[in-house]
């Protein structure tokens, strides 16, 4: 195994932790003796999970928790410090994409992405810093490519994601005399329901993904990937071949990459654009 053990008895704070990356990012760092304290507003799912880890012997907590709202967002801090006395690492990877052309989409499509995608991390961290400036913890954010390069189709998503890895590059500056970590995690394209919950034009759930789910990532590379990264600390981690090379491609030829970046999501079944 590659990892050190570096997380084990450590408190985890994971949000989005019912499904997808979130459920397997719960499973891994349980598999290397975390203390899990979990999130998300399906309460359903959520209590499936939390029961799955304690039937493993895992130690966890679980709060229903809409990250819209900053004052869940407190009651989660809070419950884990109640809980556990500390926070070692807060994962912010909960997460809502929107598939639709800005020219059409409606605007409460953006604010929706926004607010889960940005500021739901914004909030816990800042209910989080202290704790986890006193153990000289981490703080994790579930990127995306698109956060450095803007993917049509997708404008509230990459305008989030952009957000995000801005916020959280200053979070590290501010703090990089302070012990804190900061972990910028992009994975590439995941087999998980964050596109099939995607909202479209009208805001309604697009349904069906629109891409081939078995040539994905898997959420269990990921949360394995992510998991590794913060036990060596690491500032930043872009996943895949083809990630790597769109950002680099990107800093030295931008209006290349544009039609690049036009022309592969055009290829998209149903394609808001051609």
């Amino acid at each position: 195994m590659s990892h050190t053990n570096q997380l084990k008895n450590k408190v985890i704070i994971i949000t989005g932790a019912a499904s997808g990356i979130g459920r397997a990012l719960a499973m891994e760092s349980a598999g290397r003796g975390a203390i899990l304290s979990l999130a998300d507003r399906n309460a359903e799912q959520l209590h499936a999970v939390h029961d799955q880890l304690k039937n493993t012997g895992a130690e966890v907590l679980s709060t229903e928790a809409d990250i819209t709202r900053e004052d869940e967002c407190k009651k989660l801090i809070d419950h884990t410090i109640n809980k556990f006395g500390r926070i070692d690492v807060l994962i912010n990877n909960a997460g809502i994409s929107m598939r639709a052309l800005f020219e059409e989409v409606d605007l409460e499509v953006l604010k929706r992405v926004m607010a889960v995608n940005f500021w739901g991390a914004v909030y816990c961290t800042k209910h989080a810093l202290p704790a986890l400036l006193n153990t000289h913890g981490s703080v994790v954010g579930v990127s995306s490519v698109a956060g450095y390069k803007g993917l049509p189709g997708r404008t509230g998503y990459s305008a989030s994601k952009f957000a995000l890895q801005g916020f959280l590059e200053v979070l590290r500056i501010e703090n990089m005399k302070k012990g804190l970590h900061v972990l910028i995690a992009c994975p590439g394209f995941t087999s998980s329901n964050i596109r099939n919950t995607a909202l479209s034009r009208d805001g309604s759930a697009q349904g069906e993904s629109p891409l081939n789910e078995s040539k994905l990532m898997q959420p269990e590379d990921v949360a394995r990937q992510i998991c590794d990264d913060i036990e060596k600390r690491k500032h930043r981690i872009i996943m895949t071949t083809q990630g790597k090379m769109t950002v680099l491609l990107n800093k030295f030829f931008p209006k290349f990459m544009d039609g690049m970046v036009y022309n592969h999501m055009a290829k998209e079944p149903d394609s808001p654009f051609k």
